[in-house]
């Protein structure tokens, strides 16, 4: 009964900031849309910062986890953004979107939320280097990117996407369409064989060395 209380407040934590948004995420307003007693955010949490830091992070690892299976699939960098643009879509219409917005916002003034918000972008990050190491073996870009770098680029750049379309929807759409023509001069890149892979990488060498 522990547990499943607690998780009906992680829960209630996540939908009460979609809902309501983060300043109107006090331990009643959780505990009412989690249908429990407002005493036990505190017996669970100590405190309403802390219920909403674990929350961040219990809502990350559902999602990562949720599609951990997909992401092992993917096998190229235009297969990665179209796995971003599915994304994008259900995080918008479960209200994620929404959720994110509001903890990174709460995160300005409430100095626990920036760890937690932090700590959840980070588990989706490691999921994307995984993949980014994965397609990027063997190719020229692969041998001077660094995965790690690009993988907290690209989370960054989604995060800013799911954000930015509440204000200016085509702008976010044409930002995405930049995305997938880059993955598709990567696709021709990886495609010239050993000779055009090889004036690549000199042209390469000889800019990072400049």
């Amino acid at each position: 009964m522990s547990q499943e209380t607690r998780l009906k407040l992680l829960e209630g934590a996540l939908r009460t900031v979609r809902e309501q948004g983060i300043a109107k995420a006090s331990a009643r307003a959780i505990a009412t849309t989690a249908g429990v007693n407002q005493a036990l955010v505190f017996y669970h949490f100590g405190s309403v910062d802390e219920l909403l830091a674990e929350s961040c992070r219990h809502g990350a690892r559902q999602r990562v986890e949720r599609h951990r299976e997909r992401l092992a699939e993917v096998s190229t960098l235009a297969e990665l953004l179209a796995f971003g643009r599915e994304m994008h879509q259900e995080e918008r219409a479960n209200g994620s979107v929404a959720a994110l917005a509001q903890l990174l916002a709460g995160a300005q003034t409430q100095p626990r939320l920036g760890p937690a918000t932090a700590a959840g972008l980070e588990l989706w990050i490691t999921e994307i280097e995984t993949v980014l190491v994965r397609v990027l073996a063997g190719t020229p870009l692969g041998e001077f990117a660094d995965p790690a770098g690009l993988a907290r680029a690209v989370s960054a750049s989604f995060v800013g996407l799911e954000l930015y379309e509440g204000v200016d929807p085509e702008g976010a759409e044409r930002a995405l369409d930049a995305l997938e023509r880059l993955a598709e001069l990567a696709a021709v890149l990886d495609g010239l064989g050993p000779l055009g892979r090889r004036a690549v990488r000199h042209r390469i060498q000889r800019h990072s060395a400049g």
